[in-house]
């Protein structure tokens, strides 16, 4: 064989263990999604299991037609340097519209399918954080709206920010979250922030002098489960967040593992500091608490305070990061219901609260650090500031207006009659466990 068909040989056989990867990846994340329903229903009391379950089933598949047809080409069109209006001019944005040869069976293009396949299920990710913060009292349609507005809309909207390349925020300010605990954590944690404040608490949640009632799940066991099963969906949701290096955009077959800002990287710094930020998290809230939800929330909270920089931590530090998260969010979680806001599963807390540790700790502990780029400022605690605040607006705003407007036309909550009769009796018309409750 010449030269010439050696390169081709070994560039056909990188782009396709590329495929493969971003396929498998995608296929563990979908783990994330079982899981965040088995947390959920776990969480829910016996009336409510299934209308949780089917929240998560229907928002997980409203979000693959919507980012099919404009979330996707989003990322592209802000990712240009873009704040508000998208660049439709963008080479990639055009070339990502629905009706594109790059959005179908093409066989000279392995990459975008996968890549978008990812995506997709970043954007699910998105919404099934969102949804455990409301269960029990949202009605259906309205929340298919805002899981769709999270997302398929805003949270690609800050990934094209500061998770992209062209992104503004790494290109003017340096803005670095490896991990996305900015463009997807904190994103996801105010945009619930936003609609909780509409929405109001669950019947019986609070007395009339303020106090909170506990409203404790039917199943702790699957709720602790599910939390474990979230987990492994995160070994793939952080394995995308690595660019495969396969022989594509001008890249070598031996480029190395690439951050999605196009530095260098190993999966070995990923397996280090994604275990170290989890054993972390879990201790640091078993000295807070012994309650093992609260626990199992402190290994993901713990992962999300590491998130930023997980290229670039000592595993050390990535445990005291998971530490602190793990000692902090149970604290964050009893000042927010202070607020007289019901949280049920604390989402706010562990990737809100969570996602500006994990954004800021790169700012205070990583400031000077090289540029991934020519013309890119290196990290910075400025840099890593704007991100924290354009990140928490973002999410903030949309998940805030949105739901007003639903509660305007009367249709973002349950009414209080139907949530003590039970949602599952009420949307469902099934029970969820039919021989227990035809026996009470």
């Amino acid at each position: 064989m010449s030269p010439e068909e050696v390169l081709a040989v070994v560039n056909a056989t990188a782009n396709a263990s590329m495929e493969a990867y971003y396929w498998w990846c995608t296929a563990i994340m979908v783990c994330i999604h079982a899981g965040f329903m088995m947390y959920e229903m776990g969480v829910s009391r016996a009336k409510n299991v299934l209308a949780s379950g089917v929240k998560n089933i229907l928002a997980f598949a409203f979000m693959i037609p919507t980012f099919f047809l404009f979330g996707w080409w989003l990322y592209w069109a802000y990712g240009t340097g873009n704040i508000f209006i998208p660049d439709a001019s963008a080479e990639f944005a055009q070339y990502y519209v629905p009706w594109s040869d790059g959005m179908g069976p093409n066989l000279q293009d392995g990459a975008s399918g996968v890549f978008w396949a990812a995506f997709t299920l970043f954007a699910a990710t998105t919404a099934s954080i969102v949804s455990g913060s409301v269960i029990e009292r949202i009605r259906m349609s309205s929340w298919i709206i805002l899981a769709t507005l999270v997302g398929s809309v805003v949270w690609i909207i800050g990934a094209g920010w500061g998770w992209s390349g062209g992104g503004w925020l790494v290109t003017d300010w340096g803005y670095h979250d490896v991990g996305a605990a900015g463009v997807v954590h904190m994103i996801s944690g105010f945009f619930a922030l936003g609609i909780l404040i509409n929405l109001g608490p669950r019947v019986g949640r609070f007395n009339a002098d303020g106090s909170a009632n506990e409203l404790r799940g039917h199943n702790a066991p699957l709720t602790i489960a599910g939390l474990m099963i979230i987990i492994i969906g995160f070994f793939g949701f952080l394995g995308g967040c690595l660019i495969y290096p396969a022989a594509m955009a001008g890249t070598a077959a031996d480029a190395g593992w690439l951050t999605i800002y196009g530095s260098p990287a190993t999966l070995s710094s990923f397996a280090f500091n994604t275990l170290m930020s989890f054993g972390g998290g879990i201790i640091g809230a078993y000295f807070i608490t012994k309650d093992p939800f609260w626990m199992m929330s402190g290994a993901l909270g713990g992962i999300f305070c590491a998130a930023s920089g997980l290229d670039l931590w000592y595993p050390g530090t990535a445990f005291a990061l998971g530490f602190l998260g793990g000692v902090v969010i149970p604290y964050s979680h009893k000042l927010i219901t202070s607020w007289g806001i019901d949280d049920a599963v604390g989402a706010v807390s562990v990737h809100g609260t969570c996602g500006i540790i994990g954004v800021m700790a790169v700012g205070i502990l990583l400031g000077g650090y090289p540029p991934p780029m020519e013309g890119v400022p290196a990290i910075s605690f400025t840099g890593q500031l704007v991100g924290c605040i354009s990140m928490g607006l973002l999410g903030f705003v949309p998940g805030y207006v949105g739901s007003w407007i639903l509660k305007q036309c009367g249709i973002l909550r349950v009414s209080d009659a139907l949530q003590n009769f039970g949602l599952d009796k009420a949307e469902i018309d099934t029970p969820s466990y039919p021989e227990f409750q035809r026996s009470q």
